[in-house]
């Protein structure tokens, strides 16, 4: 064997090529020609064409070079293709999809590791700091990055494109939560590129509907109305996103003060995920589960100003606080506080509006795109002259130190 192979190499190099040369031409990384070299394994049979070309040999003159003895090959009824080399630009197009579709430096469990991944990190998302989670996003990422060079089947090429999509998405959402705008445009483009190559509609509808969430949060209601609606239009029939899409534009609705609209989104994201089957963990960001619609509509009533609001706020934060210590909420608690605050001011209920107020800035589980949520209450508690005015104010500052983005 190893003296066949020197053979191979000299036939190489008696034609000016070294590894790197010949690997391009055969369209295979060097390392796989070192191994054929050395003697750890051959070529496949649709790989042997090419090498015959590039060395320019025939296909029993490199039969002679590449195997054991001397002895030609017995070729099973699958393997004709390498029997001839091929002639014409066809033949070598063909070839090459054999190649890409069985060829792979990736592998299937290795992509599976990774979705695995990614579903713990979705998971984690409601109890986890959001630095601390975009950190492991980004590495995971880079990882997704560097795969994308590596040899793949074209079904492989599709799942590294999936997954790297929802990488880009969630690591879009913590730069939403932080506050990092750029970083989250940047992450949204990349994602839905990603979901558009990969032809996955629902990372698309994603996309629209993230981006939605973001510019509610800068107060363009009417903007994020219209990106809530191509989400829809977008989202797979009864799917998560086609929920969250609705509840996003029941959220715009509300705070553009169309109470009509708001009450229709808030009965369809009722119908719809009464209806869905959970794929995933509950806790799951990109899987709607009924804590999520309680939460939606604590938030969605408080805005358009319905007293109902405390009752499912009330709801949420019975059904979702694991114990009393505030540090340990996940962040929807901290949330349907502040609806519920909103609520108790509404009803003139003052001392308890200020107390859930300051145990949701208190909490450290306010993230920084939900701060503007916060500084409502507190601006609503000062324009009263409450006497509680200025240790909420306090805290609010507080809530915006670098640190406290949990």
């Amino acid at each position: 064997m190893i003296s066949r192979r020197q053979k191979f190499a000299a036939c190489r190099k008696a034609r000016g090529l070294n590894q790197e040369q010949l690997a391009e031409k055969v369209g295979v990384d060097r390392s796989t020609v070192q191994r054929w070299e050395k003697g750890d394994h051959g070529p496949q049979p649709w790989q042997r064409p090419k090498i015959a070309k590039a060395l320019g040999v025939t296909a029993k003159e490199l039969d002679a070079l590449l195997d054991p003895d001397g002895h030609t090959p017995q070729r099973s009824a699958n393997e004709w293709l390498a029997i001839s080399t091929p002639s014409t630009d066809d033949e070598f197009e063909t070839l090459e999809l054999a190649r890409r579709v069985v060829a792979s430096d990736v592998g299937s469990e290795t992509l599976s590791r990774l979705e695995g991944a990614f579903d713990e990190l979705a998971a984690n998302y409601p109890t986890s700091p959001p630095r601390d989670l975009l950190e492991r996003v980004r590495k995971h990422s880079a990882y997704v990055t560097k795969l994308m060079d590596a040899r793949m089947t074209l079904g492989e090429q599709r799942r590294l494109f999936v997954v790297g999509g929802w990488f880009q998405l969630l690591g879009a959402t913590l730069h939403i939560d932080l506050n990092q705008e750029h970083a989250a445009t940047a992450r949204l483009r990349t994602a839905a590129t990603l979901a558009q190559h990969a032809e996955h509609s629902e990372i698309q509808a994603w996309c629209y509907e993230t981006d939605a969430w973001r510019v509610l949060t800068d107060g363009e209601y009417g903007r994020a109305l219209s990106l809530a609606q191509v989400a829809q239009r977008l989202a797979p029939s009864g799917s998560s996103v086609a929920i969250q899409a609705t509840a996003q534009e029941g959220r715009a609705r509300a705070r553009l003060g169309e109470a009509k609209g708001t009450y229709a989104a808030i009965e369809q994201v009722q119908r719809m995920s009464t209806a869905l089957v959970s794929q995933k963990d509950t806790q799951h960001h990109f899987q709607y589960d009924p804590s999520k619609s309680l939460a939606y509509k604590a938030t969605t009533l408080a805005w358009i100003g319905d007293p109902a609001a405390e009752i499912f706020a009330r709801e949420v934060i019975s059904r979702l606080s694991p114990s009393e210590d505030i540090r340990k909420w996940p962040r929807r608690v901290a949330s349907a506080n502040i609806d519920l605050a909103l609520a108790l001011l509404r009803g003139d209920r003052l001392d308890e509006a200020c107390n859930s107020a300051q145990r949701a800035i208190l909490s450290g589980r306010v993230v920084p795109s939900n701060h503007w949520r916060a500084l409502e209450v507190v601006k609503a508690v000062e324009t009263r002259k409450l006497p509680e005015a200025p240790d909420l104010r306090e805290a609010y500052q507080g809530l915006k130190t670098p640190e406290s983005g949990g």
